[in-house]
C-alpha cells in the first residue's frame, strides 16, 4: 500500500468543533484537526520527529527490521526511547511503536503552541490509524473493522484529558499484523506503547477462538485503559471506557 492511498476509514473522524487538515512528511501521513489551521507547525514537529528515528537508525540500523525488544542503547531521549519502552512492554520491535510515538509528539508539539499563542489547546492527530488526542471535552473514536458486522457501529467514548487510541488489523490497511483480527484497538496514556500493543495483541488472534486470550493478554500489560477486539463477529472488551452504539 502506498504510503499516501486514500484512508478510507478517516471518513470515521468527526470534530465538528475543530479544523481539520492533513500533513505529509516522507511517509508519515497525518490527520490533524485542532483550533486552526497549523500545517507548517504540525510538518515542523512531524520531521523533527522523524529526523531522530532516522538519526538513530543510521546508527543501530537493526532496529527498523527488529521483531523483538532490543537492549536500549544508553542515554535514548525522546521518540526514540518511548519507541524502545514501548517495544519491551508489548515485546515487539520498536517501530512497531512509530506511528503512536509520532503522533504523540505532534499532538504534544501543537497543543504547546496553541497555549503559547493564547489559543486552545486541544489537539487530535491521527497516523495510520493511531491517534493521539488532547481535549476538554468528550469525543467519540468511532471503531472501524473492515467487513466485521461491528464496522462503524461502535464508537470509544475519551472523556477530557489525553490518551492515545491505537489500531492494528490484519485484514484492513497498511498495519503490519501477524493475524487476522478485523481490528484491536488500545487506549493508554502513552502513544508509542499503545500502538505496540496494538500489534502484538492483533498477532495473537488468528481467528475468533482466540478473541478472548488477546483480550486477556492485553489487559495484563502496563499502562492502558481499555482494550477492542474484533475478529469476524466476535468482539471482546475490556476497559474503564464506554462503548458506545452509534
Amino acid at each position: 500500500m502506498d504510503a499516501h492511498e486514500p484512508r478510507r476509514y478517516r471518513g470515521l473522524i468527526d470534530a465538528g468543533d475543530l479544523v481539520a487538515f492533513g500533513v505529509a512528511v516522507g511517509e508519515t501521513d497525518l490527520l490533524v484537526l485542532a483550533e486552526r489551521e497549523m500545517r507548517a507547525e504540525a510538518r515542523a514537529a512531524a520531521r523533527y520527529a522523524r529526523r531522530r528515528i532516522e538519526s538513530h537508525a543510521v546508527v543501530h540500523p537493526e532496529m527498523l527490521d527488529a521483531r523483538r525488544p532490543l537492549a536500549a542503547p544508553a542515554d535514548l531521549t525522546g521518540v526514540v526511547a518511548a519507541m524502545y519502552r514501548a517495544s519491551a512492554i508489548a515485546g515487539t520491535g520498536p517501530m512497531a511503536a512509530v506511528a503512536g510515538a509520532i503522533a504523540e509528539v505532534v499532538a504534544r508539539e501543537l497543543a504547546n503552541y496553541l497555549a503559547a499563542s493564547g489559543g486552545r489547546p486541544e489537539v487530535i492527530v491521527e497516523n495510520g490509524g493511531d491517534v493521539f488526542a488532547i481535549s476538554a471535552r468528550e469525543r467519540v473514536a468511532a471503531i472501524g473493522a473492515g467487513s466485521s458486522r461491528w464496522h462503524g457501529r461502535l464508537g470509544l467514548v475519551l472523556p477530557p484529558g489525553q490518551r492515545a487510541v491505537c489500531t492494528s488489523s490484519g485484514t484492513v490497511g497498511h498495519s503490519d499484523s501477524g493475524g487476522r483480527a478485523d481490528a484491536v484497538v488500545v487506549v493508554g496514556p502513552d502513544g508509542a506503547v499503545a500502538d505496540a500493543l496494538a500489534t502484538a495483541t492483533g498477532n495473537r488472534v488468528a481467528s475468533e477462538e482466540d478473541v478472548r486470550n488477546a483480550v486477556e493478554w492485553a489487559r495484563a500489560r502496563a499502562d492502558i485503559d481499555h482494550v477492542v477486539v474484533i475478529c469476524g463477529e466476535t468482539l471482546g472488551a475490556w476497559g474503564d471506557l464506554e462503548l458506545r452504539g452509534l
